[in-house]
């Protein structure tokens, strides 16, 4: 049985309490930057110079001010050299003002409605037996499992991407940076 990744993650946090908090006291740093807790999913993601293709993207897609706000919102942050991987001329593409509609569904398939840390994406993981399923903002479902102590996600199209640094602390939510852009089915 597929369980509700908000709700589930409502319930990891208010059990684990401070142990959970204390977990997170510090962030790592990405591409050598340091990220700062008190700065929101796009000034950080802005100050990351591994994410230049990334946040051009959440530019041109008019997510700045989404991503900006309140949340909470997790975001699978695919690096510069996963966008470098796609298909030649699938970014130029996707960054031209008539795409924008696949260009942001896109996007949001890395978003997801909550602050999701890794251990209680892996307790999930657990808890259904070797793979989750994690409904995104953008309509994508993308099934998490683990690779030893590696959390994966594999997209509607059987790509999978690993989470290579987890837990970047966010104002408004958490990063965890991955290798591969996810894509949506169609």
């Amino acid at each position: 049985m597929i369980k509700n990744f908000a709700a589930t993650l409502t319930a990891t946090a208010l059990l684990s309490g401070a142990a959970f908090a204390d977990a997170h006291a510090t962030n790592p740093q990405v591409g050598g930057a340091d990220m700062m807790m008190e700065m929101n999913i796009v000034e950080n993601a802005s100050n990351s110079p591994i994410h230049t293709t990334l946040v051009a993207a959440v530019v041109e897609a008019g997510l700045v001010e989404t991503l900006s706000g309140d949340g909470p919102f997790t975001v699978f942050a695919p690096t510069d050299d996963a966008f470098a991987a796609l298909p030649e001329g699938t970014v130029e593409t996707l960054l031209m003002p008539e795409n924008r509609d696949r260009l942001t569904e896109i996007l949001t398939c890395h978003v997801v409605g909550a602050e999701v840390f890794s251990d209680a994406i892996a307790g999930m993981i657990a808890d259904d037996g070797g793979a989750h399923d994690v409904e995104t903002l953008g309509g994508c479902t993308l099934s998490a499992a683990m690779d030893g102590e590696m959390i994966t996600l594999t997209d509607e199209q059987g790509q999978v991407a690993s989470v290579t640094i987890a837990d970047v602390d966010q104002s408004n939510g958490v990063i965890h940076v991955i290798d591969t852009v996810l894509l949506p089915a169609g």
